[in-house]
């Protein structure tokens, strides 16, 4: 794992706010030439997007790619549901966490691989209000911490 080369697009951080991750694995994704295009420069949105698994495929959907400039009549919808790549082992083992309570599939980022378009997929159950607070509290005191650290690194 030493030299593979990952540069990450886009980030979903509102899934680890919105989530507790309890899994994640990396799929493959079918895009046209034009949306790889547009990815390698960023223009690609997670914030609303979600994954299911219909008809034994795992399908990505609200994931906003926007069109390519230079694309023109290649560019498709840039809110068009999505086929991720994955083997049968793990689209049965993501049918099994979907059927229980509580389970969604949440895309966490997407990035190049060895020049492959991938998405980390997270396996993730929702948050209650009260464990949101309870993060953004822990964030706040983590926070408040560091900068007494840092206040006291200056004066020694």
């Amino acid at each position: 794992m030493g030299n593979e080369e990952i540069k990450v697009a886009a980030q979903n951080k509102k899934a680890r706010h919105e989530y507790f991750i309890e899994q994640t694995l990396e799929a493959g994704i079918v895009l046209s030439g034009t949306e790889v295009k547009s990815i390698r420069l960023g223009k690609v949105n997670l914030k609303d997007s979600y994954a299911s698994v219909e008809n034994g495929e795992v399908i990505i959907s609200g994931m906003h790619i926007s069109p390519y400039e230079q694309g023109n009549i290649f560019n498709k919808d840039p809110i068009r549901d999505r086929k991720l790549l994955l083997h049968r082992y793990e689209i049965n083992k993501l049918i099994g966490y979907t059927q229980q309570k509580g389970m969604t599939l949440v895309p966490l980022q997407i990035y190049f691989k060895k020049g492959k378009v991938k998405v980390e997929l997270g396996v993730a159950r929702g948050k209650k209000l009260y464990d949101k607070r309870e993060d953004m509290a822990e964030r706040d005191v983590k926070r408040e911490i560091d900068r007494k650290l840092k206040e006291g690194m200056k004066y020694s």
